[in-house]
C-alpha cells in the first residue's frame, strides 16, 4: 500500500522536530529519522498499529514513537497518516477527520 502524509501530519512533525531542535538539535534529526522509517514500514505492514482506542474502528490505527502518537487510517490500496501527537494531550476527533479516500 502507498503510505500519504496529510499536511496536518506533516506540519506537526516539522513542528515537533523543530521543538525538540531547540535545545538538542541531534536529537529532533534522529527523532525525525525514526519517525519517517516507522511509517515507512506501514506499506508492508499496514495493520502494524493499535486500533485507536478513542475511535475503536479497525481501520484506524496507531503507531507510538514515545511520547507521540501517529495516527493514520487504511483506506486501501492507501494509508493516510492524519496527524502526530503528543500522548498526554486530550484526543480531539477532528484531527483525524479528512475528506481524502
Amino acid at each position: 500500500m502507498k503510505v500519504v502524509w496529510s499536511p496536518r501530519a506533516q506540519r506537526r512533525a516539522l513542528e515537533i522536530a523543530d521543538a525538540i531542535a531547540a535545545d538538542r538539535p541531534e536529537a529532533a534529526a534522529a527523532w525525525l529519522e525514526e519517525l519517517i522509517a516507522r511509517v515507512g514500514e506501514l506499506d508492508r505492514l499496514a495493520k502494524r498499529g493499535r486500533v485507536v482506542p478513542e475511535i475503536g474502528k479497525p481501520e484506524y490505527r496507531e503507531l507510538t514513537l514515545a511520547p507521540y502518537r501517529v495516527i493514520y487510517r487504511i483506506y486501501a490500496p492507501r494509508i493516510i497518516v492524519l496527524t502526530v501527537r503528543h500522548s498526554r494531550r486530550a484526543f480531539d476527533r477532528r484531527e483525524v477527520e479528512t475528506g481524502e479516500r
